[in-house]
């Protein structure tokens, strides 16, 4: 196709450039898709190797050597420069998209495929010509709810898109205007007391609380424009939070902790839970107006197990690409005698409850071991292996608290209604659930 292409633009050529002029309407339209089509392909492996070069270099945005020759050619075809300066940012942003989405997230089974439909169309919508022509700037106000159980890939998913986003070609300095290693920043919003949670969020003012004896910038505040923020465990934060998020959605802007300066936000919001949002709104947990706010765009992230029963050969190749994860280059030889070993061990129909991050650890857990043997427990076996300690008195008081706690996180999915329930504060209640392993990832 890409060949047959660029041939019938040579002979269309023949001995002077075809430019955009020489057509009208519909084929002037038509012939712009023609030569972006052919000068994408001409350098997409060019701009794949400048990806893999900038992920290495980090946050210093790398020259683009091929710059002139790229921009060149689509002046010579008609394009004006501030066109042909945006299309150079949107060729680098589709082959990031390509890398981050199509590479990066392996998995041949249906739910996959649709999973990373869904990843692209949230980062170019289903019409990249309306994106193209009004929406390549805007995107910060389509925010993301990533809906998924534990361990299933929501953090490399919102990375995916976060990575993935516009920046713009900085004309003069021959790079991109910022590394895409930067444009992602990630929280996890069970891992600060609420009385922190606000001021790692909207940052703070001097004196705003004990302690506070300097500004401090927020992650909304270090999250510029072309930038996206991950709130993970949204489930999991207060109404007071959710209401001020909601401000940041709304009106775009925020003030730190302690402080009435309004600060705008310009980047994308993407939040994720492993929760039943219906639960938590039906619950009163989670506000609708905050609900119907963020989800501009919600994604389902298939669990492993529905990946493997859709495909049952797609747990060979997860194992193959944890392998070269893990040992830097593809090992066949190593790949295979881990599938052997967890075929053997765990047998076709095992659910892996704790997905693709229980693979992984399984995986190593084959090489360094050469066995692997699962210590999940069943949830509906919980209250039960709960009681029989008790009744055979192997509890420490420590220990009760603990195991109980933790069986009312997973139920109730919240900390804060655990401490309600059993009259511990927030910070006491979390500690003994973390203790049980029953705290979500």
């Amino acid at each position: 196709m890409i060949a047959q292409v660029e041939s019938r633009i040579e002979r269309l050529e023949g001995d002077r450039p075809a430019r955009l002029d020489d057509f009208d309407g519909a084929d002037r339209e038509r012939m712009q898709y023609v030569f972006l089509f052919s000068i994408y392909h001409h350098y997409s492996k060019t701009f794949d190797d400048h990806i893999l070069a900038q992920v290495q270099a980090g946050s210093q945005p790398l020259p683009l050597g091929f710059a002139d020759a790229a921009l060149g050619e689509l002046l010579r075809h008609g394009f004006v420069r501030k066109d042909a300066l945006r299309c150079m940012a949107l060729f680098f942003q589709i082959r990031r998209a390509y890398h981050f989405i199509d590479r990066g997230l392996t998995g041949r089974s249906p739910c996959m495929q649709r999973f990373r439909m869904d990843l692209w169309n949230n980062i170019f919508t289903h019409d990249i010509r309306t994106y193209e022509a009004t929406l390549w700037d805007r995107m910060e106000d389509f925010s993301t709810l990533l809906l998924g159980p534990t361990g299933s890939g929501k953090g490399a998913a919102a990375a995916a898109i976060g990575q993935s986003g516009y920046i713009p070609f900085d004309d003069k300095a021959g790079r991109f205007a910022k590394s895409f290693t930067d444009t992602f920043v990630a929280v996890n919003l069970t891992q600060f007391a609420e009385t922190l949670l606000e001021s790692e969020l909207f940052g703070h003012a001097r004196g705003a609380f004990t302690g506070a004896v300097a500004p401090h910038d927020g992650l909304f505040t270090l999250c510029g424009k072309h930038g996206s923020i991950f709130l993970d465990e949204i489930g999991d934060i207060s109404p007071q939070v959710q209401i001020k998020l909601l401000k940041v959605l709304e009106e775009r802007s925020f003030s730190p902790v302690g402080s009435h300066q309004n600060l705008r936000f310009q980047g994308r919001i993407i939040a994720a839970t492993n929760q039943s949002i219906d639960r938590l709104r039906m619950l009163g947990r989670f506000r609708d107006d905050f609900y119907y706010r963020l989800c501009s765009d919600t994604i389902a992230v298939p669990s492993l197990r529905q990946r493997i029963e859709e495909d049952p050969g797609e747990l060979n190749d997860l194992i193959d690409h944890s392998v070269r994860w893990i040992v830097g280059i593809p090992s066949p030889e190593l790949s295979e005698k881990v599938s052997r070993i967890v075929h053997d061990r765990l047998g076709p129909a095992y659910p892996w409850p704790g997905n693709v991050r229980e693979l992984a650890q399984c995986v190593r857990s084959v090489i360094i071991k050469r066995d692997y043997q699962p210590n999940a427990v069943a949830p509906m076996d919980l209250s039960e292996r709960l009681a029989a300690d008790i009744l055979e008195g192997h509890l420490s008081a420590d220990a009760l608290l603990s195991r109980y706690c933790g069986l009312l996180y997973e139920k109730l999915g919240s900390y804060e209604e655990v401490a309600r329930r059993t009259s511990l504060d927030r910070r006491t209640a979390k500690k003994y659930i973390q203790q049980s392993g029953m705290a979500g990832g």
